[in-house]
């Protein structure tokens, strides 16, 4: 029994030690690791993959990469000011790094290094188009999107792990074990991942704005990107919104971002 309790406790412990503000609502959110602990991390997994893949430079379309991405990060510094947070960008070293690859996507690890792949250029099809698909990757970054995820996979197993030995070989503790990964998985883990890409949306496309590019292109974008089609699981078992949800809740935050580009001086749009 006082395992039991020990291993419940320390569940619970977990659960509280890695709450952290977030500078963008204000609200707790889970996060057990510092920058200092995931940025290394994270650096090293990115030289990884930039040594085993071909890495497209010195191109128009890689030189536009480092300039949409630059305008994008210049925008979240001045945005994180204005929000209080004038050093909150001092650890990160920000990178972008076209690759040639057919895959319809793009990433950022934790600590500003970003990866974009030639097949979403067509997609994007300007400039505009691809500051939308930077804001979105650079805003994972800002609110620290990798940890919190990885926070949540452990605290998932921690409790189940707790779970299991406090309800022991009893009928409910069979029950909990057959069915806690799945219903954890579904009812907690997909929609916190589908929250993050809602947030990055939304925080990406004010940063976009405020870095001159038209936040209105954002919901456009997203119609192209269903418009590429293909089969994908319902919302609810998926880690993204629905191209729909997107897509409508952009449109919705396109003239949000507007106003608050203006506050920085922005008064027009590439």
């Amino acid at each position: 029994m006082k395992s039991k309790q020990i291993l419940v406790a320390l569940a619970t412990i977990f659960l509280v030690v890695s709450c952290k503000t977030s500078p963008f609502t204000g609200k707790k959110t889970l996060n057990a690791y510092s920058n200092e602990t995931i940025f290394p991390m994270a650096f090293q997994q990115y030289n990884q993959f930039l040594e085993e893949n071909t890495v497209v430079r010195g191109t128009a379309e890689a030189q536009m990469v480092q300039r949409v991405g630059n305008n994008i990060a210049k925008a979240a510094e001045r945005y994180m000011t204005a929000l209080g947070y004038p050093n909150y960008l001092d650890e990160y070293r920000w990178e972008y790094n076209l690759v040639q690859d057919e895959a319809v996507n793009a990433f950022c690890m934790p600590g500003g290094k970003i990866v974009v792949y030639t097949g979403i250029l067509p997609v994007a099809q300007s400039e505009t188009g691809l500051a939308m698909i930077l804001g979105h990757e650079l805003a994972h970054a800002l609110a620290n999107h990798g940890a919190q995820r990885m926070t949540a996979q452990q605290g998932q197993q921690i409790v189940g792990a707790a779970g299991g030995i406090a309800l022991g070989d009893s009928r409910a503790g069979q029950l909990f074990n057959q069915y806690y990964g799945v219903a954890s998985t579904v009812g907690g883990i997909l929609p916190f991942s589908r929250s993050h890409e809602s947030q990055a949306d939304e925080i990406g496309t004010i940063i976009a704005a405020i870095a001159g590019y038209d936040p209105y292109e954002a919901p456009k974008l997203w119609e192209r990107m269903k418009a590429q089609g293909g089969s994908a699981p319902s919302e609810l078992l998926s880690t993204h919104p629905s191209p729909d949800t997107r897509i409508q809740a952009l449109q919705q935050i396109a003239p949000r971002a507007a106003a608050e580009a203006k506050k920085f001086g922005v008064t027009s749009f590439k």
